[in-house]
């Protein structure tokens, strides 16, 4: 009994003194990367705003009569062009022709009217009424004769044609008509932009189309409102195409002249992605610790992109080299400095 006792006692000594050495063992050292930096400076830019976007006829109107009935003749086909004025489409003339009838008449009846007032062999009620019968009857022929004949508001292109001759017209365009001597584009400009961005401004355009060629637009609106979820705001750009290259539906890069600007600008590579988002950081060395600061891209400078911050400053150093084995709070051993 007296042995297994002192073995016990034995045991639970050895214990002790196994835990007083795990007490005692320093924790190992936090690991040190090697890494380069830079200093970061402020640049001078030309800064340029760029966007891509889908280019617009600067007008469409949809060739729709007010008046219901037989097609009797469309004059275009799809892809023809057409002046300002030019004859489109021949609705069903008997109504027309019923109300011109009734208005030559009236304009007989009128005159006659006139000739009887001067004598007073008519009361001025009797002239009055014939009178405003005559001036409606007028309007409506006006509005027949339009919707009748219908007409070019301005010069373009038929780009859709839904109805053959002699087909009844129910409601859906017959005609549509695209301006394409002139187009448009609507792009979407950060917010911070705003106080910068005039109408007037110049505006280059580019299409996959057209290697190498540049074509000229500039900013005809600002919208006067920020979108509450993209936080942006839209342009109107005025695009001349006399040459008719461009069309409706091209896709095209935008070049917008913002004049100079200062900006940090640093090596692309030095920007971080985090994983699973789109939000991109960059690591600064503070007293030889790595401090991962969050940032938003500028303007892309061959391998140098615009950052910006409110948490960088000029003169600070950033990682340039081995960040991308680097946390918040590593430890750094620089091995060069730029």
């Amino acid at each position: 009994m007296k042995i297994k006792t002192f073995t016990a006692l034995l045991s639970i000594v050895a214990l002790l003194a196994s835990c007083g050495q795990k007490q005692t063992q320093t924790a190992p050292e936090a690991r040190t990367e090697i890494v380069e930096t830079s200093t970061i400076t402020r640049n001078t830019i030309s800064r340029v705003l760029e966007f891509s976007t889908t280019l617009q006829g600067y007008k469409t109107v949809n060739i729709s009569p007010s008046v219901t009935g037989k097609i009797e003749h469309i004059y275009a086909e799809v892809g023809t062009g057409v002046n300002q004025g030019a004859l489109l489409v021949r609705m069903d003339q008997n109504q027309y022709n019923t109300t011109k009838l009734t208005f030559t008449n009236l304009g007989v009846e009128l005159q006659r009217m006139e000739a009887l007032k001067e004598t007073g062999a008519v009361s001025d009620q009797t002239y009055d009424q014939t009178k405003l019968s005559y001036e409606q009857t007028k309007e409506s022929l006006a509005f027949l004769e339009k919707n009748t004949f219908v007409r070019a508001p301005f010069g373009g292109v038929i780009s859709a044609k839904n109805y053959e001759d002699g087909e009844l017209y129910s409601g859906q365009p017959i005609l549509v008509l695209t301006q394409i001597a002139t187009l448009k584009a609507l792009m979407s400009i950060p917010e911070s932009y705003y106080p910068d961005v005039k109408p007037g401004m110049k505006v280059d355009i580019a299409s996959d189309v057209y290697p190498g060629e540049t074509f000229p637009g500039s900013i005809e609106t600002v919208y006067p409102t920020v979108d509450a979820t993209s936080h942006t705001f839209q342009v109107k750009v005025r695009i001349p195409n006399p040459t008719r290259k461009l069309r409706p539906g091209m896709y095209v890069h935008t070049k917008l002249a913002m004049g100079q600007a200062e900006a940090i600008v640093v090596p692309y590579q030095a920007v971080q992605k985090l994983t699973g988002s789109n939000d991109r950081y960059i690591f600064l060395d503070k007293d030889g610790v790595a401090k991962r600061i969050f940032v938003q891209l500028g303007q892309r400078f061959d391998q140098d992109i615009e950052i910006i911050s409110d948490e960088i400053a000029e003169g600070d150093r950033i990682v340039t080299v081995g960040q991308a084995k680097l946390v918040d709070g590593s430890k750094l051993n620089v091995v060069k400095e730029n």
